[in-house]
C-alpha cells in the first residue's frame, strides 16, 4: 500500500464509489494527516447514513453557501462521485469557494464530456481538475455497499490535462494507489472508446436482455425458470438506472459504434444458426472462449506481474 496523507477530503456523492474510497483510505491505507472527510449530498438521508456508518465526519447541504464554503476551506482534495451529467453544475457551485491549493478530481465513467464541463465551469482554474475514473463497482449502490477493498488490484484511469501540474497529477495518483489501485493514463477520447466497449456496452446488453423478457407474453414463466446463465448475464442490470442513463447519453458516439459492431456479429451468428452452419458457430464460440480464458488469467495476476504499465490499459481488468 502506498503512503498517502491528507488533511481534508470533501466528497460529493457519498455512495458506493466515494464511500469505498474513504473506507479504503481510513481502513486499509497507510494514511496520515488529519483525515477529515466531509460529505455533500443532494439529500440529507444519504449523508446522514454515511455519518452513522462512520464513513464521513460531517455533512453539508449543497444549497447552504456558508456551510459549503466552510467545508471547502482548506480542503486538500475534492472528489466528485456523482452522475456525470451533474459535473458542470457541481463545479459551478463550488468554484467560488475553492482554494488555490485544492485539487479536484472525479470518478465519472466518461471523460470527454466531463473535461468539457470542467473547462466551462472552471475556466482559467482548469489546472486544478484532474479527470479520473476508478474502474471498479458493484451492482449494489449506496454507502451501505461501500467496501474498503473495492479498489484493490483494480485499474484507475487518469486523463491528465495540459494545464495539470505534475504535483496535482501525482496527488490524485497517490490517493488511488493508497486505496490499492493500479493507476494508468489515457487521453479522454481513448478512455471513452475503450470503456464503451468493455463496460458501457455490456450494461446496455444486460438491460436490453431483461427488457426483452419483460416484453414477452410469458415473462413470469421465463423468470421462474431463469437460473445461472440468466443470473450471470444480468447481474449488472441491477446497476443504477440514473447513472447508466447519463453514461449512455454522454458517451453516445463511441457507444453507438460498439452497438453497431455487436449487431453485425449478432447478425452473422443469426445467419449461421438459420443456415445450420455449425462450423461457423463453433469457430466463434471457440475464439470467444479462448479469449475470455486468457483475459481471466491475466486479470487474476497482480498488476505488477500482468504487464500493466502507465498508459497501457491492456494489463488489467477493464471491466466493472
Amino acid at each position: 500500500m502506498a503512503a498517502f496523507s491528507f488533511e481534508k477530503l470533501v466528497v460529493f456523492g457519498v455512495g458506493l464509489i466515494g464511500g469505498s474510497l474513504v473506507r479504503a483510505l481510513r481502513e486499509r491505507a497507510n494514511t496520515g494527516g488529519a483525515r477529515e472527510v466531509v460529505g455533500v449530498g443532494r439529500s440529507a438521508a444519504s449523508t446522514v447514513r454515511a455519518r452513522e456508518l462512520g464513513v464521513i465526519d460531517s455533512a453539508v447541504a449543497l444549497d447552504d453557501d456558508r456551510a459549503l464554503a466552510a467545508a471547502l476551506d482548506g480542503a486538500d482534495i475534492v472528489l466528485l462521485a456523482a452522475p456525470v451529467a451533474q459535473t458542470r453544475s457541481l463545479l459551478e457551485r463550488i468554484a467560488p469557494f475553492l482554494g488555490a491549493a485544492t485539487v479536484i478530481t472525479d470518478a465519472g465513467s466518461t471523460k470527454a464530456d466531463v473535461v468539457e464541463a470542467a473547462r466551462a465551469a472552471l475556466g482559467a482554474r482548469i489546472g486544478q481538475f484532474v479527470p479520473g475514473h476508478p474502474i471498479a463497482g458493484r451492482e449494489a449502490s449506496g454507502v451501505e455497499a461501500a467496501l474498503p477493498d473495492l479498489y484493490v488490484d483494480r485499474n484507475v484511469v487518469l486523463c491528465p490535462l495540459p494545464e495539470n501540474t505534475p504535483a496535482a497529477l501525482a496527488r490524485i495518483a497517490d490517493m488511488w494507489r493508497a486505496a490499492g489501485a493500479t493507476v494508468h493514463e489515457m487521453a479522454p477520447p481513448q478512455h471513452d472508446r475503450v470503456l464503451a466497449s468493455v463496460s458501457h456496452l455490456p450494461h446496455v446488453l444486460a438491460f436490453a436482455y431483461v427488457e426483452q423478457i419483460l416484453q414477452s407474453r410469458d415473462a413470469a414463466l421465463r423468470f421462474a425458470f431463469a437460473s445461472g446463465g440468466f443470473r450471470d448475464f444480468t447481474r449488472i442490470a441491477a446497476s443504477s438506472p440514473e447513472m447508466w442513463r447519463d453514461i449512455c447519453i454522454a458517451n453516445r458516439d463511441a457507444l453507438l459504434e460498439e452497438i453497431d459492431s455487436y449487431t453485425a456479429v449478432l447478425v452473422a451468428l443469426r445467419t449461421a444458426i438459420e443456415s445450420g452452419d455449425g462450423a461457423s458457430l463453433e469457430a466463434v464460440f471457440a475464439r470467444s472462449r479462448a479469449a475470455r480464458a486468457d483475459w481471466q488469467l491475466r486479470a487474476a495476476r497482480p498488476a505488477a506481474q500482468s504487464g500493466a504499465y502507465n498508459g497501457d490499459p491492456s494489463g488489467g481488468d477493464p471491466s466493472k
